[in-house]
């Protein structure tokens, strides 16, 4: 087997700047590769090397397959330390929060959030869960 080198989503969207811009504003993502109908995201190594690409419908490299993003079927989570603060932060900033601030029983603190292309995102903190919330749902035998 060859040696996985990266993954990374890619969104088939005409709001591929938009989509540029907002993750660079918002999320520290830099452009690693940008052209008039594709742009590749990164966020530095030291953040977990995380990668988002956005590609224009009507180009003629696009693969088959992926259709415009039309906002259904894709929840992209970020992972942070503090979800209380990026989502004082991001609002402070001029973003619609979509989904509230909650703190869920089985132990995220998360809240969502709708890039330019409709891509809901999941920005979750790990917490502790509810006392017993796992206990209703045993690990099956041989698992």
């Amino acid at each position: 087997m060859a040696r996985l080198l990266s993954a990374y989503p890619l969104i088939t969207t005409p709001q591929l700047f938009a989509c540029r811009d907002f993750y660079r504003r918002h999320f520290g993502f830099e452009v690693g590769f940008e052209a008039s109908w594709f742009v590749w995201l990164t966020r530095g190594a030291d953040d977990g090397a995380v990668a988002l690409a956005f590609m224009h419908p009507e180009h003629p490299s696009r693969p088959p397959g992926p259709e415009p993003f039309d906002g259904r079927g894709l929840l992209l989570t970020l992972q942070v330390d503090d979800a209380e603060a990026e989502a004082t932060r991001l609002a402070a900033a001029g973003v619609a929060i979509t989904y509230p601030l909650s703190t869920e029983p089985w132990g995220q603190k998360r809240f969502q959030v709708i890039d330019p292309a409709g891509l809901a995102l999941d920005i979750v903190e790990q917490v502790e869960p509810a006392a017993g919330y796992w206990a209703r749902y045993p690990v099956p035998a041989g698992a």
